[in-house]
């Protein structure tokens, strides 16, 4: 029924095969679509997000999925943002109970404190470029919520790296879907997809990383330069 031309994804489980899943949806693609974009923004990253995204706007090229794509692209990006106001708000309720015993190990009020100071310097950011991120996606919204993260300033930056993550690839996979590269390399494009989306989150890690590194610097130099005698003329 779909796309006959598309590689199998043989060593992957059909569970997280983009073609299998749709397939099996059946006369419910989009709305098995929309659940499974909805799943992995909330609760659960082991989900395909990308490459579904991306394989579902090719089979609409395809004429696979009869459905235009303009609404494709409109319900996937309501499902992103559905899934990512219910992780938010999982996030917003669990933190007291989680962080609660001062004790605990793993879940310490500090953790809330720095969380919440990282999201306030770096929140539009983090939360837009973390749709690209497989797995960090999902853990942004629990995180969001934990740390106390603006609701007003959460949902207009999760609205916008919503439709650019689901609608945009899915769109990208309709634009590329006919290419005989693009679907004669269909693994090695999924591939492809989390590796670009990591970058930039490697390097604003970096960057980050080299400011901590210098911030020391950059105070002893300030105790220096008290300390030094000043000469009126």
């Amino acid at each position: 029924m779909y796309l006959a031309e598309t590689t199998t994804l043989a060593l992957m489980p059909n569970w997280f095969n983009p073609e299998y899943l749709l397939t099996q949806f059946g006369g419910y693609v989009i709305l098995g679509l929309c659940l499974v974009i909805f799943i992995e923004s909330s609760i659960f990253p082991v989900l395909p997000g990308d490459s579904l995204l991306f394989t579902a706007g090719l089979f609409v090229a395809q004429g696979s999925i009869h459905t235009p794509l303009w609404l494709v692209c409109l319900v996937v990006s309501v499902a992103a943002l559905l899934g990512n106001a219910v992780g938010y708000f999982i996030g917003y309720k669990a933190g007291p109970a989680l962080f609660k015993r001062p004790d605990s190990r793993f879940f310490k009020q500090e953790y809330v404190d720095k969380t919440h100071a990282f999201l306030e310097k770096h929140g539009p950011k983090a939360v837009v470029l973390a749709r690209f991120v497989p797995f960090v996606r999902t853990f942004i919204t629990w995180i969001a919520g934990v740390g106390r993260m603006d609701a007003k300033r959460y949902f207009t930056y999760t609205i916008i790296g919503g439709i650019l993550w689901a609608g945009g690839i899915t769109a990208l996979g309709h634009v590329l879907g006919n290419i005989s590269f693009i679907k004669n390399n269909i693994e090695a494009i999924f591939i492809l997809i989390v590796l670009v989306s990591v970058v930039p989150i490697v390097i604003e890690w970096a960057r980050s990383r080299r400011e901590r590194k210098n911030a020391p610097s950059a105070e002893a130099d300030a105790e220096v330069t008290q300390q030094i005698p000043r000469i009126d003329r």
